[in-house]
């Protein structure tokens, strides 16, 4: 991992000093190639997206591409003036909003509504659009940070749960028992009582700090799901005034009908457009994200209470029937039903970049993989409904590693790739590193002997027989390898012997690399905010470079 050109405390002179190292996606697990190449901008995949992952080159060159009215300005600004009072956002965020309504673009993104704030990674997408607005604006492009809450989604099971490390370094996650009707948009899940236990459970894990006060204020009976969320983001992201966009909102819907109707109108168009997008992306040696069928569309309809899809049924005639569950309706009477009430309906994934672009003046969207790829499936809905595509840029990634992480990093030689291998591989590579010292030594001896034999041989029989030489070289690879597993079955050995290096096995797995995915997808980023002030953000802030595209590993020092 390569360090970056200064430390974070240095640039920005806070009380929580901070180091930074660089770890580029190509040694990040599960990885895809689409967002690899995206990050390097190379080859087929710049077919797939308008601009780089370089927001500095062309910030300036793509206002001239935005198109917003006047008008639909005016009432935009009135909803987030609106929603955002009810949330108690701070002054900052109402002078954002009055720039808003003067002319300013955003830099937008978004995330589900998760217990307690989601994971680590929303509030690093609220400080990459924070940063690039400021970029912006710096560079002569009035902008403002906006944030998305997807407030429709209703996969309920993806956001009633929040994962907080204890004082034993394990996770727990905890849940809210709060139901809604099944499929039902988690915006409209109401807490109940029950919500006040699971907060105390977090409060306790969290000691006294001012999050949980925050966490009392936002969670309590009578809110749901999307406005505690928004209640904790103002109070997290009040001096930079971030402004918060609860999407569910019917004023919103009935500006987006439009987009709705043309959605309805142009359904077989949009749907071929991306069925031959989709094929591309895999010619190109790409995924698509998100499945399409001949019978798909891109909207949602509320049913019963529940959100479920509208489909296609060409019919051979003008018109398309259209499906709701088990309801045929013809192309007509849907766009009567999206006249009357817009409301009832809401975008799918790969809609709802479109509708916030016709509701917000986009400068640049900000994301992570997924996001990238359902930018490159989408684009060509975007083109055909907008006549622009949006930029994506990818948002702030990092794994925050605390003093006794860092600690027990040092000790056993570790990085954070060796994590990477899972728990029982990590064990095995602590057990490894502290065998006996004569030992350890026996084995390095071994494998340097074994090594300097075994190239005299192979220089001998080249010299006798070229061909052997081949032979030679998978014959002492053999060797190595029956000389690394004897070194690996001592390892564990010595670790069936030692319960601190399990238990230092897992303080690292849970911490750094939990349920093997990166800590940034698993653990709350309340968590680290309670341990560390709002000061946190402000360095976190310091440390985002948008040039500089690689997940970072961030050392926190207490």
């Amino acid at each position: 991992m390569n360090s970056l050109p200064l430390a974070v405390s240095d640039q920005i002179g806070g009380e929580l000093p901070v180091k930074t190292e660089c770890l580029p996606f190509s040694q990040i697990p599960h990885t895809t190639r689409l967002f690899s190449d995206f990050l390097s901008y190379a080859g087929d995949v710049r077919r797939f997206y308008p601009r780089s992952p370089h927001f500095a080159e062309w910030l300036k060159q793509e206002t001239a591409n935005i198109r917003y009215e006047r008008f639909r300005r005016q009432l935009v600004a009135e909803i987030l003036k609106r929603q955002n009072q009810q949330w108690g956002a701070s002054p900052k965020t109402f002078e954002n909003i009055a720039r808003f309504r003067t002319g300013a673009l955003a830099a937008v993104t978004g995330q589900q509504v998760g217990l307690f704030g989601g994971p680590l990674f929303s509030i690093f997408k609220a400080l990459t659009a924070v940063k690039l607005a400021d970029e912006a604006t710096a560079a002569g492009v009035d902008c403002v940070p906006v944030f998305w809450l997807a407030t429709e989604d209703h996969d309920l099971a993806e956001v009633n749960n929040a994962g907080l490390l204890n004082g034993e370094g394990s996770l727990e996650r905890l849940k809210t028992p709060t139901q809604g009707l099944p499929d039902a948009p988690v915006g409209t899940v109401q807490f109940g009582e029950d919500i006040q236990a699971v907060v105390e459970q977090a409060c306790d894990l969290l000691g006294a700090s001012e999050v949980i006060h925050w966490l009392r204020d936002s969670y309590r009976p009578g809110e749901t799901l999307g406005s505690a969320f928004a209640r904790l983001f103002s109070r997290l992201f009040a001096d930079w005034g971030v402004i918060l966009l609860d999407a569910a909102d019917p004023e919103l819907h009935k500006i987006s009908a439009s987009i709705y109707q043309a959605v309805i109108e142009r359904a077989a168009e949009i749907d071929d457009a991306l069925l031959k997008r989709g094929k591309e992306l895999e010619s190109a040696g790409y995924h698509q994200q998100v499945k399409v069928t001949p019978s798909s569309t891109l909207l949602f309809t509320l049913h019963n209470g529940a959100r479920v899809p509208v489909h296609r049924r060409p019919n051979g005639s003008s018109e398309a029937d259209f499906l709701i569950e088990e309801k045929k309706l013809p192309q007509s009477e849907l766009l009567r039903l999206v006249s009357s009430a817009p409301h009832h309906f809401s975008p799918n994934v790969l809609l709802r970049p479109v509708v916030q672009d016709y509701l917000l003046p986009t400068l640049a969207y900000t994301g992570g993989s997924a996001e990238v790829a359902y930018f490159a499936q989408g684009a060509v809905v975007h083109e055909a409904l907008l006549g622009r595509v949006t930029p994506i840029v990818p948002r702030f990634s990092a794994t925050l590693a605390e003093s006794k992480q860092q600690r027990l990093m040092e000790r056993y030689e570790l990085k954070l790739t060796d994590l990477f291998r899972g728990p029982e591989a990590l064990r095995e590579i602590l057990a490894g590193r502290t065998l006996p010292a004569d030992l350890q030594s026996a084995f390095d001896q071994a494998a340097l002997s074994l090594e300097k034999s075994l190239a005299a041989i192979r220089e001998s029989l080249s010299r006798l027989d070229a061909t052997l030489a081949d032979a030679a070289t998978r014959a002492g690879s053999k060797m190595q390898y029956q000389l690394e597993h004897l070194r690996a079955s001592a390892a564990r050995a010595e670790l069936r012997q030692s319960e601190i290096l399990n238990r230092h096995a897992e303080q690292l797995s849970h911490a750094l690399y939990p349920d093997k995915s990166l800590q940034e997808r698993e653990v709350a980023g309340v968590y680290f905010v309670a341990r560390y002030g709002k000061e946190l953000l402000r360095q976190l802030y310091g440390a985002l470079h948008t040039e500089c595209l690689d997940h970072q590993v961030v050392s926190l020092e207490s």
